[in-house]
């Protein structure tokens, strides 16, 4: 059975019972498309399950999507000590599930309300709604965002201050179409390029230089 995240539940079953319903009425063209806004539904939030065999100096992808650019990060998380933006621009047809790049602890957690510019265009890191998160690893800090698109009506973040997480570990999603921006440290070396796709929690996006997470 395809596994599902649990936010889509309601997307699914709302749709799918009503199409239920409908065909039982004789209403057979309205059931139809009920039935495929919820088989859409279903494919969207899919959450497979996934393993990386990494080694220990690799970064993953948090997001499944295809590399916007790599470029050098702003200067407001500069203080952080992170010198590289990556951006991953994931489609409503792409896996939605976000996953932690290394493994740590929370450092920050900070949820903002903004704008719904289409995720692909530069303006929308730091004028769209979004969620930025900071995980502190054994010598390594990384940081990332989730930001909704002119399509996504909500982040999902599941981390708070003080958490644990493993890398690869399931850390929130994005409702319809979107995009999360990864922010590297110095000692990365970032191994994909603008075009490249990535699977989250598997396609492993950067080596750190020195040192490593655990």
């Amino acid at each position: 059975m395809l596994p599902v995240a649990p936010e889509g539940y309601p997307f699914i079953l709302v749709p799918g019972l009503s199409a239920a319903l409908l065909f039982l009425f004789g209403y057979q063209l309205a059931a139809g498309l009920l039935l495929l806004v919820a088989l859409a539904c279903l494919a969207f939030f899919r959450d497979p399950l996934r393993t990386s065999h990494a080694p220990p100096d690799a970064i993953l992808s948090p997001a499944d999507g295809r590399v916007l650019s790599v470029a050098p990060a702003p200067a407001a998380v500069a203080p952080l000590g992170l010198a590289t933006q990556l951006s991953i621009f994931m489609s409503p047809a792409d896996v939605h599930v976000n996953r932690a790049p290394i493994s740590g602890t929370v450092r920050e957690v900070r949820l903002v309300a903004g704008r719904k510019f289409p995720a692909f265009r530069d303006k929308a890191s730091e004028l769209n709604e979004h969620s930025f998160v900071v995980l502190e690893g054994e010598g390594v800090t990384v940081a990332y965002k989730q930001i909704a698109g002119a399509l996504a009506r909500r982040v999902v973040c599941d981390l708070e201050p003080g958490q644990g997480v493993t890398r690869g570990q399931r850390v929130g999603m994005i409702k319809f179409g979107s995009r999360v921006d990864l922010f590297l440290p110095p000692s990365a070396h970032v191994l994909v390029a603008a075009g490249e796709r990535t699977r989250a929690g598997l396609t492993v996006v950067a080596r750190l230089a020195q040192g490593g997470e655990s």
